[in-house]
């Protein structure tokens, strides 16, 4: 049950969404058991984002989030970052510097009215 968020201060058009929701199905295919069949991707776009301080370049947080019993091995992260920052600079013109990528997962995850 993966999940990318992304949150970013410029506009994310449709044709943004569907570039960058391919480049994340791909990306998560770096997490063991994972892959795009499941991914559920959200966009955020024009958000408020302050980083050190400056809002006015463009910037990006990208959140993600998967359901795992175990450990995911931060060598699958380093991976993943590795795709989703230059998809994210290339398809909506933000600085690779400017962009967080915040890896989570979690033993608890709800889907169809059900915990597993």
């Amino acid at each position: 049950m993966p999940v990318i968020k992304t949150h970013a201060t410029t506009p994310i058009p449709e044709s943004a969404q569907h570039t960058l929701k391919a480049a994340f199905g791909q990306a998560i295919e770096n997490i063991p058991g994972k892959s795009e069949q499941w991914l559920m991707c959200l966009f955020d776009e024009n958000a408020p984002i302050y980083f050190a301080g400056d809002d006015s370049e463009p910037s990006a947080l990208i959140e993600v989030g998967v359901f795992a019993r175990g450990e995911v091995p931060a060598s699958a992260w380093e991976a993943l970052t590795a795709a989703v920052t230059p998809a994210v600079a290339e398809t909506l013109g933000i600085d690779p510097a400017r962009i967080y990528v915040s890896c989570s997962s979690t033993p608890h995850f709800g889907w169809n009215g059900t915990t597993f």
